[in-house]
């Protein structure tokens, strides 16, 4: 089995004969099929030869699907070089939203509606808690990720968030920084009330769309259907603790971008988590977080792995990462600016420069990789030789 694209060589050995017995939405049958064709013939690609000793190498194309272990790590490279741009010289928080368990019936079947609650909820908490100033009494910044998986493939929704800590003033004047700052304080809003608000606001938000006929209730979540049911059900989670968790403050901005490049394009699981695939059975790491973080070995029938990494296919054109405050798409350019005049902060360059790169410039720049180099002689240059086409039939 190719060590470099385990998941792939799975898919192309048993996926067929899964989707035979299973049935399957589109996202995830697309998705299927390009990991099977990643970085195969299939794709196409193209040979480069070096202009000195004659060495060939053949390149074939990554599938470049969201969901792929092997695609990520170059648009993980292009994001990260649009956020380091972006960094303040201040400390930032990570903060952890989860839903109850009881939930996850729900989302599996209504992924878009739920994630859309969860993002919801969070972010008006957060921007919420910051306006208020009692705490800061300004805007903040965030960016949310979503991450639907624990580490044994089940499925568990939770987002994790990047946080400013401190905001811009409502007259773009000021930089605010915590009313209330402690050593070693892990952030400037407690948990319970961070928890409790987001509890209501995901239940309110949760509820409408209810009554909108925004979910589909099948299987053994369609009792729900009925709104005495489903108005027992509110009661119960009302009633129940709330997680969320505010882990320390990163260090410096150096340790946000290392966290961002961790997390952000982190697919449901890594090929380097796969020890084997032997006699129709998956082994894989894992980490036992209830049994003190212990690294465990975890296998799994070979259609038991693949309905559980199929579980975290997100619908097609979700974003799973989301920015607020200041942050925001639409504020960026003029708050993110504000804020950095205010601070004192020297602009980087534009990333008109940066958008124009390859992927090989990208790679040289971030990793001081130059795949240009032979690495055969190590002295002469690659140069594309043929362009190899695509298979007949696969689509673009």
């Amino acid at each position: 089995m190719n060590e470099n694209n385990k998941i792939g060589a799975l898919f192309r050995e048993f996926g067929a004969s899964y989707r035979a017995l299973h049935s399957l939405s589109l996202a995830q049958q697309k998705t299927m099929r390009a990991i099977e064709r990643c970085r195969t013939a299939d794709l196409g690609g193209h040979v480069d030869r070096c202009d000195s000793c004659g060495y060939e190498r053949i390149f074939y194309n990554s599938c470049r699907n969201r969901h792929c272990p092997n695609c990520q790590s170059l648009a993980r490279e292009r994001w990260l070089l649009d956020r380091k741009r972006e960094l303040l010289p201040i400390v930032y928080f990570h903060l952890v939203f989860t839903i109850p368990d009881e939930l996850n019936p729900i989302a599996l079947v209504n992924q878009r509606p739920v994630y859309d609650v969860l993002f919801q909820a969070a972010s008006e908490t957060l921007l919420m808690l910051g306006r208020d100033p009692r705490h800061i009494g300004g805007q903040i910044g965030l960016i949310a990720v979503l991450h639907t998986w624990g580490q044994n493939l089940m499925d568990h929704p939770h987002l994790h968030c990047i946080v400013t800590g401190g905001a811009l003033s409502d007259d773009g004047q000021r930089w605010l920084s915590p009313v209330k700052t402690k050593r070693g304080k892990n952030f400037f809003i407690h948990v319970n009330v961070i928890s409790d608000l987001f509890k209501k606001k995901f239940l309110t938000y949760l509820k409408q769309r209810y009554q909108a006929g925004k979910f589909k209730w099948v299987g053994r979540i369609s009792y729900l259907k009925e709104r005495t049911s489903f108005d027992q059900f509110l009661t119960q989670l009302y009633a129940k603790k709330w997680v969320t968790y505010c882990k320390k403050p990163f260090g410096g901005p150096e340790q946000v971008l290392h966290y961002l490049g961790c997390y952000t394009h982190r697919v449901a699981i890594s090929n380097q988590r796969i020890v084997k695939v032997f006699n129709g059975k998956v082994t894989f790491k894992w980490r036992d977080y209830r049994d003190s973080d212990k690294s465990k070995l975890m296998t799994l029938e070979v259609f038991e792995f693949i309905r559980r990494f199929l579980l975290h296919i997100l619908p097609s054109r979700y974003y799973k990462i989301r920015y607020y405050g200041f942050l925001a798409n639409r504020f960026r350019n003029t708050r993110l600016s504000r804020c950095k005049d205010i601070l004192s902060l020297i602009k980087p360059a534009t990333s008109a420069k940066n958008e124009r790169m390859c992927w090989e410039d990208v790679l040289l720049e971030l990793c001081g990789l130059d795949v240009r180099k032979c690495p055969n002689c190590q002295s002469g240059r690659m140069v594309r030789k043929e362009i190899l086409y695509r298979s007949a039939g696969v689509p673009p």
